[in-house]
């Protein structure tokens, strides 16, 4: 696919700085730009990369100011990293525009389920009683959809997603390879030295618009519902564990665990490797730095580190604190020994 920046513009409601009609072909990164190429700048840290590429055309913010000549011609918006997402997307639309579309033979699908228009199910799809599927769902080879499954419209399941029975997948979502949801909660009551199993009866409602990333696993309730709110961006292999509850626009990197009944306000953000323990509560807004674990409820809006999870500069002092401790006890055994303690 070949585009003018002048049509690029029109798109971004951009302005251009350079040759209007220069054609791009391709995508590519800064660092690694060739000709024809279409790049951005967002960081600053990257410019030095502008004022040598071989890109045809880069993507810079409107207060952008170059200190050395560029030979690409630019094109200024207002966030320009935004705006390079937003044109990718629309070349994933482009793409999937000629992608496969209708139902494979080899898939197996139950008599009683209900499927949409524009739908592609393909090769080894398993599609269980009473199922509901919305228009422009895409099932890619290997998912599996237990009875009484919905799958709201434009949503992409890619190979390998297993959603359990009686779970909600609402519209515009995107569950990547591996995914498993609806899986049964970790409950057990123990006693003396056994454990028997309690039943999980609930399900797992997932909003629109949400994204779930590669061999991440999000448990059933063990009644009412694990629930995943609007517009939520889940990395790959993260567990969300029975009865939790995500407000809507949260973010979570790699390796978050949440455990059972655990509520997480909405636009909050985690990141890699947060542990949050079970039955407490994360306020809206909170930003968990990597590995912090949460052993207690959080207030809102603000910024927490460590584990236990405190906030942001409590933990830094401390972190500072810690590297001193071995020139403090030097310091200290010192002092003993001149005391004759």
């Amino acid at each position: 696919m070949e585009f003018t920046v002048t049509q690029l513009a029109e798109l971004l409601k951009a302005t251009i700085e350079g040759d209007a009609s220069a054609v791009v072909h391709t995508v590519c990164k800064i660092e690694e730009s060739v000709p024809g190429g279409l790049t951005f700048l967002a960081n600053p840290k990257y410019t030095h990369f502008l004022y040598e590429t071989r890109a045809t055309a880069a993507i810079v913010n409107n207060n952008f100011n170059p200190e050395q000549p560029v030979t690409c011609t630019l094109i200024r918006v207002e966030n320009a990293y935004l705006a390079f997402a937003k044109l990718l997307d629309f070349y994933n639309q482009m793409k999937r525009k000629n992608q496969k579309s209708g139902i494979s033979p080899l898939a197996c699908l139950s008599s009683t389920a209900k499927i949409g228009q524009n739908v592609y199910i393909g090769e080894f799809v398993s599609v269980g009683d009473n199922v509901v599927i919305g228009d422009n769902v895409r099932l890619d080879p290997h998912v599996c959809l237990g009875n009484d499954v919905m799958v709201g419209h434009d949503t992409i399941l890619h190979s390998g997603v297993k959603i359990y029975a009686e779970c909600v997948v609402g519209a515009c979502c995107i569950l990547h390879a591996g995914a498993v949801i609806g899986a049964d909660g970790f409950g057990f009551a123990q006693q003396e030295d056994d454990f028997t199993k309690v039943p999980q009866i609930g399900n797992v409602v997932i909003e629109d618009h949400v994204e779930i990333g590669a061999n991440t696993c999000i448990d059933r309730a063990t009644m009412g519902s694990t629930r995943i709110g609007k517009n939520v961006k889940i990395d790959n292999l993260v567990q969300i564990a029975h009865n939790v509850e995500v407000g809507e626009g949260s973010a979570f990197a790699s390796q978050v665990g949440i455990a059972g009944s655990a509520k997480v306000g909405k636009h909050c953000i985690f990141g890699g490797q947060v542990g949050v323990a079970g039955h407490i509560t994360v306020g809206d807004r909170v930003m968990l730095g990597a590995q912090s674990g949460v052993s207690n409820s959080l207030a809102g809006g603000r910024v927490y580190l460590g584990s236990p999870a405190i906030p942001f500069m409590e933990e830094k002092k401390l972190i500072i604190y810690r590297k001193k401790l071995a020139q403090l006890y030097k310091q200290v055994a010192e002092l003993e020994k001149k005391l004759n303690l």
